[in-house]
């Protein structure tokens, strides 16, 4: 397939793009809006089904017993005032995928899927199944991650490490024809698992308009790179997008990390945004702001170094200074330990706050 440049992939992702509207003091953010109305009084951002886990997981408090789950997941961002949700799209939605479709189209809202991605090419087909199933819920892309579990925690040697990326690319080459076929586009999330050059250098090795990017706002952080720099790096490549804050401190054995509520964080969201948008105007933002206990980052330690070669020692610096600049006050509140109504309730009140913020300060 012949490579398309960055020009030619933007334009065909424009179709996907959803509405934004000026207002107050979004002017800030510099990019060019799409002139589509949107639902009044409905955001542009959307919600990755892991900011609500545990709503989910408790039953959404009752609500939507007979709905399947993207619907319900639909149903509880629509309340929300969402402008789309990205959540998995497979089997317990495959006799209720169009009425998603519909549903969403009557809300004006954008829908995205979550695949998961296959652990060898040989399971093709039950990946393209995913696929139909999204196309027939109204996804014009999905997100997936082509790595298991975050590099440092999953893989014992950098020899391992690279057998996996291997073997992703592999399956990506296997899977490129059936997402063309169906023209749905994969966005391949940074999930702390490949350093920017890594990911970049698989991303050119398929040269297909069909894989792009999911870039989170904060993951590769945990490999020793600055958030700005790498969305900078990585935005031409952007066909989605998980954003979020976070806080940050150090601890003996390396850094913690947490989600915030958009704003409550040390990043810098209006200049993150606006990198996205500028290289593709027509984005989708998903909030994915997880509540959960901080993660823990153990840069100190020989484990957290074996996954990596020809990244010298002194990376960690910069990091750890950014870390200690932008530390916020330990110790932070073990959610897992709070009662399950605490933790449900800190859920929402964290998406309500970001997207108070998104609307007021992101245009969003």
């Amino acid at each position: 397939m012949r490579a398309m440049n960055r020009r030619e992939a933007l334009a065909a992702l424009a179709g996907s793009g959803s509405a934004l509207v000026l207002g107050g003091g979004c002017a800030a953010t510099g990019a060019k809006r799409a002139q589509t109305r949107r639902p009044s009084g409905r955001s542009s951002l959307g919600i990755v089904i892991y900011t609500l886990q545990l709503s989910q997981k408790n039953g959404w408090g009752g609500r939507h017993k007979n709905l399947s789950p993207a619907l319900a997941f639909l149903e509880e961002s629509h309340v929300l005032g969402a402008g789309g949700i990205q959540c998995p799209l497979g089997p317990p939605d495959s006799s209720r995928a169009a009425e998603v479709r519909r549903q969403a189209e009557k809300y004006g809202m954008f829908v995205e899927g979550i695949l998961n991605f296959p652990s060898q090419p040989e399971e093709v087909d039950r990946f393209e199944e995913q696929v139909r199933i999204a196309k027939a819920a109204g996804a014009r892309l999905a997100r997936t991650a082509v790595l298991p579990g975050r590099r440092y925690e999953q893989f014992k040697s950098f020899a391992e490490f690279r057998q996996a990326e291997k073997r992703a690319v592999q399956v990506l080459q296997a899977i490129e024809p059936v997402l063309a076929r169906h023209q749905l586009r994969l966005a391949v999330e940074n999930h702390k698992d490949q350093r920017v050059p890594e990911k970049l250098a698989m991303l050119k090795s398929l040269s297909s308009e069909w894989v792009g990017l999911c870039v989170d706002f904060i993951n590769n952080l945990a490999l020793l790179e600055d958030p700005v720099e790498t969305l900078r790096a990585l935005a031409p490549w952007a066909i989605t997008a998980h954003i979020k804050d976070a806080v940050v401190c150090e601890y003996e054995d390396g850094f913690l990390l947490a989600d915030a509520a958009l704003g409550e964080g040390f990043l810098d969201l209006p200049a993150m945004v606006r990198l996205l948008r500028q290289a593709n105007p027509s984005i989708h933002f998903g909030l994915e702001v997880i509540t959960r206990d901080a993660l823990k980052v153990p840069v100190k330690t020989e484990a957290y170094w074996s996954t990596f070669e020809g990244v010298p020692r002194s990376a960690v610096g910069p990091i750890l200074q950014l870390v200690r600049a932008k530390s916020s006050p330990a110790p932070w509140a073990e959610i897992s330990k709070l009662p399950v109504a605490e933790q449900m309730a800190l859920e929402r009140r964290t998406v309500e706050r970001s997207f108070r913020y998104a609307r007021e300060k992101l245009c969003l």
